[in-house]
């Protein structure tokens, strides 16, 4: 059994962050996100250490970005911070290469392939897709067992999640559990567990798996018609940017975009509904008044931020907010910190669902890496609050919810709810 880096990390739950000298703070440890203890971390970094180095952990040294206005400047600074070759800190086992998609290129390259499946998530897709959605929105909600406690993350936040991934890709709508499986897995490692527990073996064995399923896919759609609603498959089989890309090009783009179809709406589905009861002020203000689901929706995606980070590498010697970063050194942008600064958005501790300015967040990012997904996304939670609006009075969470043990993805594994009709 590989040995736990974490068990005796200073920078540890139940660790005082504020007397903790600077030096040992390590927030990437993931379980500070599982016991849901990172918030003291970030405080004291923002105040102490706005860009802070970390020059021993488990995944080696890396700087610290928690601010939101230098986050916002390393994002949209692609010629200084580059994307290559990873947007993790960790990365994956060296006899498996993974090319982790264009979220992890430059441009040109980033330009090219990110334009190839734009069509996916672009407007005419969207407006297609929005029927289909609430269709299978109320078929979800219809067949919740009310008054009877059940886990929302399994009924709720991965079946829909999952069911929109399936017609993205136009995969087989009975296999679509494999989808949710390998978005897990592909966030996962020994040091940073995230949903699934796999020795590197099974890793590379299930993205296999993955690979030669979507091969057979790309070799039926390759020259096929159009299809519409168009899918990534199709899109990204028949482009000329793009359909000569090799194999583990084509998986690892394969996997940013069934995490990024993934993560972002089904851990910010689930954290909606416990931000909701954890503040029924809030509740009570969104019942009287369904329109603010329209602002509701970006701050719960600020709030829960289900993407806690991406990583940059400097390209050449920099200085950021005083501090001298190397080339080649690695930067973590904090979104999950830039979320929660008080310089930047008001009150940012607080769960407020009529903000004057509710976009005003990074759970998307900045500059060319900014969601591809993001209008998708909103537009999936937005159609899930219209329609649990119209059948519950609320919703109940009546055990601990289990939350993610990973630094990278923010969310939950299980939410104990009972839903009362309105």
């Amino acid at each position: 059994m590989e040995h736990d880096p974490w068990a005796d990390h200073p920078c540890r739950p139940g660790a005082d962050a504020w007397s903790l000298p600077l030096e040992r703070i390590d927030p990437s440890n993931p379980r500070l996100y599982a016991e849901n203890a990172w918030g003291p971390v970030f405080a004291r970094l923002r105040r102490d250490a706005p860009v802070h180095y970390c020059g021993d952990s488990p995944f080696g040294p890396y700087w610290s970005v928690t601010r939101f206005r230098d986050i916002r400047h390393v994002d949209t600074q692609h010629q200084v911070f580059s994307s290559e070759p990873t947007i993790l800190l960790g990365n994956p086992p060296k006899d498996f290469y993974l090319q982790p998609g264009f979220i992890a290129m430059d441009p040109p390259r980033h330009t090219q392939t990110r334009a190839a499946v734009q069509a996916a998530v672009g407007q005419p897709n969207l407006a297609l897709l929005e029927p289909l959605i609430r269709a299978r929105v109320v078929a979800i909600l219809d067949g919740l067992p009310v008054g009877e406690e059940f886990d929302w993350v399994s009924r709720v936040s991965i079946e829909l999640t999952t069911q929109m991934l399936a017609t993205l890709f136009d995969f087989p709508f009975e296999e679509r559990h494999l989808l949710t499986h390998w978005s897990d897995v592909a966030t996962s490692s020994p040091r940073n567990p995230g949903p699934v527990k796999l020795s590197a073996e099974e890793w590379r064995s299930t993205m296999r798996e993955c690979l030669e399923r979507f091969t057979a896919l790309w070799h039926e759609r390759a020259s096929g018609p159009p299809r519409e609603p168009v899918d990534l498959v199709t899109l990204l089989a028949q482009n000329p940017a793009t359909r000569g890309m090799q194999p583990m090009d084509y998986l690892g783009n394969l996997l940013l975009l069934i995490v990024g179809g993934n993560d972002t709406t089904r851990h910010s589905l689930s954290g909606g509904v416990l931000a909701l009861h954890e503040n029924p002020d809030e509740f009570a203000k969104l019942r009287a008044d369904p329109a603010l689901v329209n602002s509701l929706v970006p701050e719960i995606i600020r709030w829960q931020t289900p993407l806690a980070y991406m990583r940059r590498t400097a390209v050449t010697d920099v200085e950021l907010a005083g501090q001298k970063i190397r080339a080649g050194e690695k930067v973590l942008m904090w979104y999950l910190s830039g979320n929660r600064d008080l310089s930047e958005i008001p009150d940012a501790e607080l769960f407020i669902i009529d903000r004057a300015q509710p976009r005003h967040h990074l759970g998307f990012g900045f500059g060319i890496h900014r969601c591809m997904g993001n209008r998708l996304a909103e537009m999936q939670l937005r159609i899930a609050w219209e329609e649990i609006l119209k059948r519950f009075s609320r919703i109940e969470v009546c055990g601990d919810p289990v939350r993610v043990m990973s630094s990278f993805v923010h969310g939950f594994e299980k939410l104990p709810v009972r839903v009362h009709e309105a």
